[in-house]
């Protein structure tokens, strides 16, 4: 039996192009057979598809039609965040650029974690993370776009610097690590009730004293509440402050609680995994007035950034932060190899084989510029206040609220909470629409994130009637 070919080297463009053909045509009939937002039937009709077009998962003898049928068999059976009526979570649909760039990511296949795995890829990493960290914070010293740095990749003396993360999670475990190093063992993370649930969970993994949750009566972090609690609990304190909420999208009174860690002299880690795609927009940037006050912030653009899974990013104020991940291994960054100019990786991330993720963003960027990118951002928050109003000019549905950001909460008047999960899980089963649920005010809520911006006024007047019609039966 021949060889399989490669993806790379001379004749990987050659292997790949009637790859790419049968990929894309898959992925054309198995969307074509959902033919909605979400595969029909539940769980176990899903599940049961799935056996049956894998079959057995080693056989004896290879299936050459394995990549068509298994391909088809995940479109079919996939949520399409590119539906409009697709609207439950934090589900971008990717960009056409940025997939295609993680396509070349694939192929190349460079490992960031050390310099003569990834040459380029280590660079443009590099010059990537200093745009996006000035994004954040600007250079105090030479303003932003101009963050010096150090010949090993490195932000230079106290110069805010970035990590490429895998998401929100990891981007927020890394900060609670980094303030563990920066204050001892005993630094306790306080946080707010609408905190992601991915901050108390990483306080435990690390070992740090049990959190301290802070009232968020209106769903954003209660300043006046803060300051209580600073003042009468022992420090050394983190506080986790979040700009943009999975529920609802709302975004805490950062100044204001910047002005209480300063009183204290707690440190202040935001949470922007999804509010920090406002940066882009000059329209709603100013939403985020407060994010360079915090030591560390979170950012996630496989959220509002519109990449691929994964794009996350921890931005750091002070460079000097991440001497705490530095790293050793002789085969990967020895201490002459150092000294001889090899970039020195391995203390840019807690993994080690590490994916080129920085490619997606630098091509996204580059390709649509601020401008575009904001249009994006600008566009779906615009969404969202359509939606909104369609919602409260309807007598047969409440708003929550008007959204900070693109989420939209809603219920139908005179529904149960049972009522309304057993009408979001209707429409999952139906295929018919894909919503998320939030409870806030003691109540549950349907939610709508609305990440496409294809989406039109039309798409949510249908959105709204499909939920009206499953209401009523």
């Amino acid at each position: 039996m021949r060889t399989p070919p490669l993806a790379s080297g001379p004749e990987g463009p050659r292997a790949l192009r009637p790859l790419l053909d049968t990929v894309l045509e898959a992925l054309r009939d198995g969307a074509q057979e959902r033919g909605g937002p979400l595969p029909a039937g539940g769980p176990e009709t899903v599940a049961a598809r799935v056996r049956d077009a894998l079959g057995d998962v080693l056989p004896d003898e290879g299936d050459p039609e394995a990549l068509r049928h298994l391909v088809r068999s995940l479109a079919q059976g996939s949520a399409d965040p590119a539906d409009p009526l697709c609207a439950a979570h934090l589900h971008c649909p990717p960009l056409a650029v940025a997939a295609a760039a993680d396509l070349a990511a694939s192929v190349l296949n460079p490992s960031l974690d050390s310099w003569d795995q990834a040459p380029a890829a280590s660079e443009l990493e590099r010059l990537l993370i200093r745009v996006l960290a000035n994004e954040v914070y600007g250079d105090p010293r030479r303003g932003a776009g101009n963050c010096a740095t150090s010949h090993n990749g490195a932000a230079a003396d106290n110069a805010p610097d970035a990590l490429v993360t895998t998401g929100g999670t990891e981007s927020n475990q890394l900060a609670l690590l980094l303030a563990r190093e920066a204050f001892g063992a005993g630094v306790r993370l306080i946080h707010g009730a609408n905190a992601h649930h991915s901050l108390p969970r990483s306080a435990w993994l690390l070992g740090l004293p049990d959190p301290v949750t802070v009232p968020a009566p209106t769903g954003t972090l209660d300043p006046a509440a803060l300051d209580a609690t600073l003042t009468d609990l022992p420090g050394p304190h983190l506080v986790a402050a979040t700009a943009g909420t999975t529920d609802a999208g709302l975004i805490d009174p950062l100044p204001e609680i910047a002005a209480v860690c300063r009183t204290h002299g707690a440190r202040l880690h935001i949470d922007a995994a999804y509010g920090g795609g406002l940066l882009f927009s000059t329209r709603h940037r100013d939403k985020l007035t407060g994010l360079s006050s915090a030591a560390t912030v979170t950012l996630d653009l496989h959220k509002l950034g519109w990449q691929p899974v994964a794009a996350g990013l921890l931005a750091v104020q002070d460079a000097r932060d991440l001497a705490a991940l530095r790293q050793r291994a002789d085969y990967l960054n020895a201490d002459d190899d150092t000294e001889a100019g090899l970039p020195d990786l391995l203390g840019r991330s807690l993994r080690t084989t590490r994916r080129p993720d920085a490619l997606k963003i630098a091509v996204t960027l580059k390709t649509l510029g601020r401008t575009g990118l904001g249009r994006l951002v600008d566009q779906v928050c615009a969404r969202a206040t359509d939606f909104a109003e369609l919602i409260q000019d309807h007598p047969g549905f409440e708003l929550h609220d008007a959204p900070t950001i693109s989420t939209v909460l809603f219920r139908p008047v005179h529904a149960t909470d049972d009522d309304i999960a057993a009408v979001r899980r209707k429409l999952l089963t139906d295929g018919r629409a894909v919503l998320g649920r939030a409870r806030l005010d003691g109540r549950l809520w349907l939610k709508a994130t609305l990440l496409n911006p294809h989406t039109r006024p039309d798409d949510l007047a249908a959105l709204l009637k499909v939920v009206e019609g499953t209401t009523r039966r």
